[in-house]
């Protein structure tokens, strides 16, 4: 860090700019700069240059974890990834591309040879606002959970199995909010222009992890659902499991209105809920005793998703802060 004094002429202030800075940046006299007030209060001297967009690139190579690879450098925000490899490619590697491509919103193969793939993002950060694209996160994660009571409710193993499906478009929406928000806590200006401020970057990226967590554990009440196909739920247990669903969804409905709305009043019918559905589980765990061991399993099991649920829009609620 160099300290400037500040200087007053012709009622305007001024510093100068460190000359080995401006040299590498390829400054001299009549250089046109930008000059930022941040909403910290700091100002930030950028380089013409660099308002120009610049193409993140990223060159892998083949490897056990290549789909791994593709999604983190996606993930990091770099535009152009390619895989190259000094022989000519396996055709694993095509077949994992591709699969991977398909789960990362944007992300298109746009050459492909015997000796490398070039996978492109064609998306434009600024035409996603990362918070309509967590309000369509939850949309489908609180659907998968509303479609998951009802499937156990009428051991529906098709409506299951829909369910299952659907997580990977939650994946998707996640992995695209990752991706916004990292580009966007890099890159200051992008993130002027999507009116986003530094600590919503924070609250979002924790939201869209809860949610993700909630459609995954709807996922496994689902795969329950098939897995227990066979077993007949006493009608007092699915009762009462019915009414955990309710009261689970109803916790996350008011968490999520809560952080969108930043709405305390929303928050304590959370922490209410919470402590309903914790005698909620109470009962179940009495109406259990004596039951058939299949039967403890599957409630069980159903139980603990939604008491996994339960616990995330806790979660969610405690980020619901008034500004």
């Amino acid at each position: 860090m160099e300290l400037r004094r500040v200087q007053e002429t012709g009622g305007s202030f001024f510093i100068s700019l460190p000359r080995n800075w401006a040299q590498r940046c390829g400054l001299s006299k009549g250089s046109i700069v930008a000059v930022i007030e941040r909403e910290d209060g700091s100002v930030t001297v950028d380089p013409q240059d660099r308002l120009k967009k610049r193409v993140k690139v990223a060159t892998i190579s083949p490897s056990p974890y290549l789909g791994r690879e593709i999604t983190g450098k996606y993930l990091l925000g770099f535009d152009t990834i390619k895989v190259e490899g000094k022989n000519r490619l396996p055709p694993e590697v095509s077949k994992i591309a591709r699969g991977t491509a398909r789960r990362l919103i944007g992300l298109e193969i746009v050459e492909e040879d015997a000796y490398g793939i070039v996978l492109q993002c064609v998306l434009e950060p600024t035409s996603f606002p990362p918070e309509k694209v967590l309000r369509r996160e939850y949309l489908f994660a609180s659907d998968m959970h509303k479609d998951a009571i009802t499937a156990l409710i009428e051991g529906n193993g098709h409506l299951a199995g829909a369910i299952v499906e659907r997580d990977d478009e939650v994946d998707r929406l996640y992995f695209l909010l990752v991706r916004l928000i990292r580009m966007a806590v890099l890159n200051p200006r992008l993130r002027e222009k999507m009116s986003l401020p530094l600590i919503d970057c924070l609250d979002y990226r924790l939201v869209a992890s809860y949610i993700e967590s909630i459609a995954d554990y709807s996922c496994k009440i689902s795969e329950g659902v098939i897995e227990f196909s066979e077993t007949s739920m006493p009608r007092d247990v699915l009762k009462l499991l019915h009414k955990l669903g309710d009261q689970s969804y109803a916790m996350h409905q008011n968490a999520m209105q809560a952080v969108f709305a930043r709405a305390l009043n929303l928050v304590g019918k959370v922490i209410k809920a919470d402590k309903e559905a914790t005698e909620s589980f109470k009962d179940l765990d009495r109406l259990l005793a004596g039951k058939p061991s299949r039967v403890i399993s599957y409630a069980s099991s159903v139980a603990a998703a939604l008491g996994r649920i339960c616990s995330y829009s806790i979660d969610l609620a405690d980020i619901a802060m008034p500004r």
